[in-house]
């Protein structure tokens, strides 16, 4: 059986991401743009998405923003 959600949400990383962009002062498109230039492709709606737990995040995804939103990947996921 695949598991599409975990307690309603595609992904525990969202809050965190909000968390830390607004610490930054950075937009949902500052920090699209940021990532695109990261060579991830992704829209400011999908950062919208995520915040809110409705887009799944990749592995290579919390990578990218761990660094851009200058926190670790495992606070990014609850862990520290």
């Amino acid at each position: 059986m695949k598991i599409y959600d975990y307690n309603g949400r595609k992904n525990i990383c969202g809050d965190r991401v909000h968390e830390a962009r607004c610490k930054l002062r950075l937009t949902q498109s500052d920090l699209a743009a940021k990532l695109q230039i990261n060579g991830i492709i992704i829209e400011r709606d999908s950062i919208s998405r995520i915040e809110i737990g409705t887009r799944f995040v990749t592995d290579y995804e919390i990578r990218e923003l761990a660094k851009i939103l200058k926190v670790s990947a495992l606070w990014l996921l609850g862990i520290s």
